[in-house]
């Protein structure tokens, strides 16, 4: 029998290497494990591992391990010794039984092959991307990917997000009229991971021949941004220094603003609401200005028995400020949207304030508008809102 064996285990390693195996089968159980009926061995690849996944079968559940391949081959060996009296190797080019009989004979055969092809050994779950990794220069120059494109570890969560970010605005870029989105501004870039993803996008899935800037105060974060926007051969796309309040957005259809801290929120929405800009999309954070309102003016109201304790009172206020964001983009005829963004380690704040441009209201329904930013500065005991000082209302 161990002759035999040897010969099987041979035979699956080839079948390995010369990418012709399909799977093999375990029957036939005689062995010590309770209600263990079968395994099936199969090749999947994991993180672009190879490995072989064992399922096993019992009376009543199957369950999955996944073996390193040299692992797997010894559990292959020892399980044939030690209990299971039928193995088949099934290969692309034939098939392999080896057979224990009752009366103690060993029968060892070949067929033809039932399978012409090798099955995908895709383990993991295909993801739907608009943002591949390969072949993206700027992924490898901003320290996504490597050289062949493989998502570096430490960079996962970072690649999810910046495929949600372009998921969502893909969403709201398709409510627009076809040919809306000329000009990009993206204001408080960064690094500019999200940004060239966008431009990455809309030259390149939507074949669009949109202007794209990226607005930052940090002058070595533009200059490196400049750089792998030139080694990409992103020819709309530049990066400038200066901050949000400075920058002229006049002529901009598309304005961004992630992680803007506190007030420069209100600057970019600012911006965008004067410039006219078909779409609005911020990301706000630190939302000081109305929590020293909050904490200034101490209104007793409904929610002072949650507000007295600091983490609630950051938490109200972060809701009031962009609440009232909302109401003021309302005024100016946006149809308003919030909803959670995925965050990151370095980027906890996850809520995400929209607005697409539509009709203008009329004075009844502006009035109502304004009525309500009156009453929930009342009501939080909020001097101002720094967005409603900046557009006079």
């Amino acid at each position: 029998m161990l002759e035999y064996i040897e010969q099987f285990t041979i035979a699956l390693k080839e079948s390995l290497n010369a990418a012709s195996f399909v799977k093999v089968s375990l029957g036939n159980y005689k062995g010590e494990e309770e209600a263990l009926k079968q395994i099936l061995i199969r090749k999947v690849v994991i993180k672009r591992e190879d490995k072989l996944a064992f399922t096993y079968r019992y009376k009543t559940r199957d369950v999955v391990k996944n073996y390193a391949v040299d692992e797997a081959i010894g559990l292959i060996t020892d399980y044939l010794e030690k209990g299971f009296k039928i193995g088949t190797l099934f290969t692309t080019e034939k098939d392999l039984i080896l057979e224990e009989l009752n009366n103690g004979k060993v029968v060892f055969r070949e067929s033809s092959a039932s399978s012409a092809a090798a099955p995908s050994a895709n383990h993991d779950k295909e993801k739907i991307r608009l943002i591949k990794s390969e072949a993206k220069s700027y992924l490898t120059e901003l320290k996504i990917t490597d050289a062949e494109g493989k998502v570096f570890k430490n960079a996962q969560d970072k690649f999810r997000q910046i495929n949600h970010y372009i998921e969502i605005l893909s969403s709201l870029i398709k409510e627009l009229p076809e040919g809306t989105i000329k000009k990009v501004a993206d204001m408080g870039s960064g690094k500019g991971y999200l940004t060239f993803a966008l431009y990455d996008y809309l030259h390149s899935v939507l074949k669009l021949e949109t202007e794209v800037i990226g607005v930052e105060y940090r002058q070595d974060m533009v200059d490196l941004c400049n750089q792998v926007a030139v080694k990409s051969a992103f020819a709309q796309l530049n990066f400038v220094q200066g901050t949000i309040e400075d920058y002229n957005a006049e002529d901009v259809n598309l304005l961004i603003a992630l992680h803007a801290c506190d007030t420069a929120t209100d600057d970019a929405i600012f911006k965008g609401i004067k410039a006219n800009a078909e779409l609005i999309v911020v990301a706000p954070c630190c939302h000081k200005q109305i929590r020293r309102e909050i904490e200034q003016h101490k209104v007793k109201n409904d929610v002072s028995f949650l507000t007295k304790y600091g983490i609630f009172l950051e938490r109200q206020a972060e809701m009031v400020t962009d609440g009232i964001r909302a109401l003021i983009l309302e005024y100016f005829g946006y149809k308003t949207k919030v909803f959670e963004f995925i965050s990151d380690a370095h980027t906890p704040k996850n809520v995400l304030v929209v607005g697409v441009k539509g009709k203008e209201h009329g004075t009844e329904k502006k009035a109502d508008i304004l009525q309500k930013i009156k009453a929930s500065k009342e009501y939080f005991g909020i001097g101002y809102h720094h967005l409603e000082r900046l557009l006079e209302l």
